[in-house]
């Protein structure tokens, strides 16, 4: 068990530490923890509460003006994001999406029969307005729809809990204009788009679906890649953005035990990367796993959830060995600044990247602590 002491020297030297590793380091406090961070706007974002049984917020929060303005800040604790818009909600949110180019939001939490939908109101109000919910199935207990959206004409939402109820759904009908269809109750944990008639179901056992809707008399078409035995997974697709070249769009999967595998989306069934990152054996809660491409540096990927870090990759050098390999950049500062007396460490809950800023991500954990940073690439730099 670590001593205040020593905690209090490895926290002194971690902020020594961090003006060479940092462009920018901010830390704020919610009043309740975190699991969805969701871009709204290039100043604003979205964070709601997790905890069942209360009554939770749903925030819009614009940035502090010195995280989005163009010369760097420095470190620079404080607690002056300002609030837009907000309301309260008597469900817990796990997934959050803001729909593109609309003043939409769709939430999700456990046990619910319904897809919450919201609207940001105009800038004269500051409130966040409940609309009639769109209803699904219940997937069970601690199971929740996964949620992605798109922009098109008809605003759609991309959901479901497992893959047997997988949807997409045409928000103002609430009409369900495609069932996925397949028979199986694996547990989804994730949904993306690739675009408005294609996307990717990844399930927490490793099998991952690609599938196209416009074939609707056959049910869509369905590529399929093999479950993985043994540990959790979690994916994420790259953006457009990200795939400038022509071997087609990456998935990356993370795995509870800290593996990394890089599949190509024409072929599922082999991976063409793979390795194992740097995982606390200490470390035992997995229902945070998050990976994330960074949307404008090439190859690099976040990965979080596995331990109280954040940690950034290059895949560049990566073969199929699966061996291990270091990271690039590993933010500490949830770790460092939320454990408590008894040595405990608070869990990152999940990490996304800035919209324009290459190297700044947000990162929130289970002490209700939100940071913002930007970090160096030391190696580049040197």
């Amino acid at each position: 068990m670590a001593t205040a002491n020593s905690d209090e020297d490895e926290y002194e030297e971690w902020l020594v530490e961090s003006i060479r590793l940092y462009n920018d380091l901010h830390a704020f406090e919610l009043q309740d923890p975190t699991r969805v961070i969701e871009w709204t706007g290039e100043k604003t974002v979205c964070v709601a509460g997790y905890e069942i049984g209360k009554r939770i917020e749903i925030l819009e929060l614009q940035l502090p003006q010195k995280l989005y303005a163009k010369e760097n800040q420095g470190l620079c604790p404080e607690r002056d994001f300002k609030v837009q818009h907000g309301c309260l909600s008597d469900q817990p949110v796990w997934s959050l999406k803001h729909v593109p180019n609309t003043s939409l939001l769709l939430t999700s939490g456990p046990a619910s029969w319904s897809l919450q939908v919201w609207q940001i109101a105009a800038d004269d109000s500051d409130v966040i307005k409940p609309l009639s919910p769109i209803h699904t199935e219940n997937g069970g207990e601690n199971l929740w729809h996964r949620i992605d959206t798109i922009c098109t004409r008809i605003p759609c939402v991309l959901h479901g809990s497992k893959v047997n109820n997988v949807r997409v759904t045409e928000l103002e009908s609430n009409k369900h204009l495609y069932v996925l269809g397949l028979n199986s109750s694996s547990t989804i944990s994730n949904l993306q788009y690739l675009d408005c008639n294609t996307f990717l179901a990844s399930c927490v056992n490793g099998q991952m679906y690609l599938v196209d809707i416009r074939e609707e008399q056959r049910g869509g078409t369905t590529l399929e890649a093999p479950l993985r035995h043994g540990d959790q997974w979690c994916a994420c697709l790259q953006s457009r953005e990200q795939d400038a070249s022509d071997t087609g769009h990456m998935i990356a999967s993370l795995s509870s035990s800290g593996r990394v595998e890089l599949t190509d989306l024409r072929n599922l069934s082999t991976p063409m990367k793979a390795a194992r990152c740097k995982v606390s054996k200490a470390h035992t809660g997995r229902e945070f796993m998050c990976i994330t491409w960074a949307p404008f540096l090439e190859d690099c990927l976040a990965i979080s959830g596995v331990d109280g870090t954040v940690q950034v990759y290059d895949t560049k050098s990566w073969n199929v060995s699966g061996i291990e390999v270091q990271p690039l950049f590993v933010h500490k500062g949830h770790a460092i600044e939320g454990r408590s007396e008894d040595g405990n460490i608070p869990e990152v809950t999940t990490h996304v990247w800035h919209p324009w800023k290459p190297r700044a991500l947000l990162s929130a954990a289970t002490d209700g602590s939100l940071h913002v940073w930007d970090w160096v690439d030391c190696k580049s730099a040197c």
